[in-house]
């Protein structure tokens, strides 16, 4: 469906794409994962030339987009984008939002315009939406009908940038899961995500993108049960990691509490493994370190998910805070099937369960 040749992009020195050459068949839903920074966004807005290249070509369906008598607006219906910050007309209703580009540029009669989009609606869960506004929508009832908006143009293929990104992670799953529906009736999908689970379950093919090139490239259990290349091991060993080091004692222990549980949440951890993991947060942060004392925090599981890993350095004396009795000591015992305190120049308890 598009060979992609040689592909670079620049933004005055700097070179953010670096010699992209791929393909992209008819049905495949490849996801593209990475660091932050890396021209993940950047390619795939290339693809339907809404960032002109520096150099290369790519080819969708036979006819080169960078070739001067390109039709790029007929491309365009052909080659549908849901962006991250849904881009929804906040003048016009629901239905007008999926109405107005049948009747532009499809040239579409409005009776057959508003018939498709009440089925889209449908089809996404929001049939009952039609006649609200933008504003009065969620943030994942606005990146559905987003999607529908996209599905009207009837798009041969669609590009998702971080369609998740501007979402609270109860809002997720929702739009998670019309994507999986796409993926089920065949939609030939381009995915950035940096919903790991997510691109795990849906692609057929993930391209790990480091420094503005394609590293590896391969399918979802080989990327993420058996990398090749060393940087591709390092970012999958990271995404099951989370970490946090206070900058002083006055740090915000409720954005930490919430920064642990969206980790849970983008690693498709259990309700019951996300409550255990705040649980021992708190118990130790806060009931049994002083706020002072604490260093770090490591909490990390196996692809299985079978065993958990909750670590914690604090300084101050040689001491096991597990030992001195009372509640929070009897949480934590309670939680942990295994504890193991070390102490060099600080105190280190590691937890599994």
């Amino acid at each position: 469906m598009i060979e992609i040749v040689n592909l670079k992009k620049s933004f005055g020195t700097t070179e953010v794409i670096k010699d992209i050459s791929t393909t992209i068949q008819k049905g495949e839903i490849i996801t593209i994962i990475g660091p932050s920074g890396t021209g993940k966004s950047t390619f795939l807005r290339c693809l339907n030339l809404l960032e002109e290249p520096s150099g290369g070509d790519i080819i969708f369906e036979g006819q080169s987009l960078t070739d001067k008598k390109a039709n790029l607006n007929e491309t365009r219906k052909r080659m549908g984008m849901v962006f991250q910050n849904f881009n929804l007309f906040s003048h016009m209703s629901v239905l007008d939002n999926l109405c107005v580009g049948q009747k532009k540029l499809r040239h579409v009669k409005k009776e057959t315009a508003e018939k498709v989009a009440h089925a889209l609606l449908e089809t996404v869960g929001l049939a009952e939406k039609a006649d609200s506004w933008p504003d009065e929508l969620s943030g994942g009832q606005k990146q559905r009908v987003a999607i529908a908006r996209c599905l009207s143009m009837n798009p041969d293929i669609m590009l998702f940038d971080e369609p998740t990104s501007a979402l609270d992670p109860t809002m997720i799953g929702e739009v998670s899961a019309v994507i999986k529906r796409l993926a089920k009736d065949g939609m030939t999908m381009v995915i950035v995500t940096h919903e790991m689970e997510f691109a795990k379950n849906i692609s057929t093919r993930i391209i790990y993108m480091d420094e503005g090139s394609i590293y590896e490239e391969g399918p979802p259990d080989i990327i993420f049960n058996q990398p090749a290349r060393e940087k591709t091991r390092n970012f999958i060993r990271n995404i099951k990691t989370f970490q946090y080091a206070p900058q002083s004692k006055h740090f915000d222990f409720i954005e930490l509490t919430n920064d642990l549980l969206n980790f849970c949440e983008a690693a498709d951890l259990s309700r019951s493994n996300s409550n255990k993991a705040a649980l021992l947060c708190e118990e130790l942060v806060v009931n049994l370190i002083d706020k002072e004392d604490f260093r770090h925090m490591h909490f990390d599981f196996p692809d299985d998910q079978a065993a958990f890993t909750f670590v914690i350095t604090y300084g101050g004396a040689n001491r096991d805070v597990t030992q001195t009795g009372g509640m929070p000591s009897d949480i934590v015992k309670g939680i942990s099937k295994e504890m193991k305190h070390t102490y060099t120049t600080e105190n280190t308890l590691t937890l599994k369960w």
